[in-house]
């Protein structure tokens, strides 16, 4: 079992990438393999909605993106990390899943997922309600912790001294490996995955 975890921060090394390394520690203990993925700090374009992507299962447009989405059909888990900007993830990682989630719900319908914010102060609530959107709309189990998934810190080392966040971070590890095992096993045990209806996509017209 397979889970990665997206750092959506310009910044390689920074207070993002603390918090999802120590989700990571708790995934590796469990013996779950991980990879953190980071978007890099080019500009990512937003989706235009051209559809293209659903018949060549590729974005035109060459960046992280399609890089991303040939790991997808192997990961089994997800954890999605931002940096607050103005309450809200960072605008590459927002036009990064717009891009990555757009007209793919099979691919990762069933598979859970998690969001972590890092912040300085606030809007980290508002962060992760953003972002766990993506994963309500796709048929993904969400992960919770012990709390709110947020780190507070202007820099790495404040992050690792927020015990409360880092110790939400473990939590969030620990609960991500239980759910993949517990699939795991009721596959083993017979149990099948939700056959779900085809969509009906209707309007408020008709």
């Amino acid at each position: 079992m397979k889970v990665i975890l997206v750092n959506g921060s310009p910044n390689s090394k920074g207070c993002t990438y603390t918090a999802l390394k120590e989700v990571e520690g708790s995934l590796n203990k469990n013996g779950i393999d991980t990879e953190i993925f980071w978007i890099g700090n080019k500009p990512v374009a937003g989706c235009i909605g051209c559809g293209s992507c659903l018949k060549t299962g590729k974005c035109f447009v060459q960046d992280k993106v399609n890089e991303f989405l040939e790991k997808v059909p192997k990961i089994d888990g997800f954890v999605f990390g931002t940096p607050v900007h103005f309450a809200a993830s960072s605008g590459m990682l927002s036009s990064f899943m717009d891009r990555v989630f757009y007209g793919r719900r099979n691919l990762f319908s069933n598979k859970p997922a998690s969001a972590v914010a890092s912040c300085r102060r606030g809007g980290a609530t508002a962060t992760l309600d953003e972002i766990n959107k993506y994963f309500g709309i796709s048929n993904m189990p969400i992960v919770s912790s012990q709390y709110w998934n947020m780190v507070h810190g202007s820099k790495p080392e404040d992050v690792v001294k927020d015990e409360e966040g880092m110790q939400t971070m473990r939590t969030l590890g620990n609960n991500m490996a239980w759910l993949l095992k517990s699939i795991e096993a009721g596959k083993r045990a017979g149990i099948e995955l939700p056959k779900n209806e085809p969509i009906i996509a209707t309007n408020f017209i008709r």
